[in-house]
């Protein structure tokens, strides 16, 4: 997944990003309220981790605009308050869940995976694609009975084709959801890790399910080839 953090204290966002790409995930750091604002309407984060005192436009704020803007990223919110009436706000204002500070990382990400799993019908706890099983809480990946050993990355790949199984995504998407803002290399990467990916996945299962596009990009059949 990909998710945005939105933190004006420098030093606890790079915690928090550091954490989520140790567990596989690409992050990407807003410190302003507006900077959020257009990260968000510019692209589709699998969550977004809000804090709720921003130096211009605050948690509150930016949780109802972007619900106003119809973007439904599901929206952990942080706050050093533990008022009532400052959860019941962020909840009304377009908050799925919250957190307050201070709290631990293993939390944060077990209700970053909460709220995935119940923010949209195609979020299953496990993934399934013909015999292939991606569980993306235990970070374990099983084709016909057999476990599979993935890197980070390659999990992270894996995943997102699984939930977009079907579907023809280009090389520039793959980078944008599995790797971050931050990547500057060549989008060979992707190839390569493609390729991985098919020799862990696909080969030693005599399958042939992770389809390149030609001229296009890469698709994970729905049925295994």
């Amino acid at each position: 997944m990909r998710v945005l953090i939105v933190e004006d204290e420098a030093k606890l966002a790079a915690i928090i990003r550091r954490g989520l790409r140790a567990a596989g995930h690409a992050a990407d750091i807003a410190a302003r309220g507006k900077d959020a604002l257009w990260m968000a309407g510019a692209t589709e984060y699998s969550a977004i981790v809000l804090d709720l005192m921003l130096p211009d436009v605050d948690g509150f704020e930016v949780s109802r605009r972007l619900r106003e803007a119809g973007r439904w990223s599901p929206i952990l919110m942080l706050t050093a308050r533990d008022a009532v009436a400052d959860r019941v706000s962020g909840l009304d204002a377009g908050a799925d869940d919250y957190l307050t500070k201070p709290f631990s990382f293993a939390e944060l990400l077990a209700r970053l995976r909460a709220l995935m799993r119940r923010g949209a019908a195609e979020r299953p706890p496990v993934l399934r694609v013909g015999d292939l099983a991606l569980d993306p809480a235990a970070r374990s990946v099983v084709r016909d009975g057999s476990s599979i050993d993935l890197t980070a990355r390659e999990f992270a790949l894996l995943e997102y084709l699984m939930r977009h199984r079907g579907e023809v995504l280009t090389r520039t998407q793959l980078i944008e959801h599995v790797w971050d803002f931050a990547y500057e290399g060549d989008s060979n990467v992707v190839d390569v890790y493609i390729r991985y990916l098919r020799n862990k996945v696909d080969r030693p299962f005599g399958r042939d399910q992770i389809e390149t596009v030609r001229g296009a990009g890469y698709r994970l059949r729905a049925e295994p080839g």
